[in-house]
This record gives C-alpha cells, sequence and structure tokens, in this order.
C-alpha cells in the first residue's frame, strides 16, 4: 500500500505544476506588451509608447 500513495503523491504534485504553469502562461498571454508599437493602416503610419 505504501506504493500506491507514493504514486498518488506524485500524480497530485504533478497535476499542481501543470495548473501553475498554464496559469503563468495565461498571465503572459493576457499582459500588455511594453515598448513600441508601430502600426500600418488606411489612416497612416502610427507610432505608439507603451
Amino acid at each position: 500500500m505504501p506504493g500506491n500513495r507514493n504514486v498518488l503523491f506524485l500524480i497530485i504534485g504533478a497535476l499542481v505544476v501543470g495548473i501553475g504553469v498554464l496559469g503563468y502562461n495565461l498571465y503572459q498571454t493576457k499582459k500588455e506588451p511594453t515598448g513600441l508599437q508601430i502600426n500600418l493602416g488606411p489612416d497612416g503610419l502610427k507610432v505608439q509608447n507603451k
């Protein structure tokens, strides 16, 4: 039985790490980019500093 308990703890730990990585990736994609943004469209050229 102790082997089964170790496997259960390993699975739970892997799930916690996976959720943490997914949360960090979601945070990075939602975060506003910083720096210089250059847009070329029908209104002409726009340069914005973020």
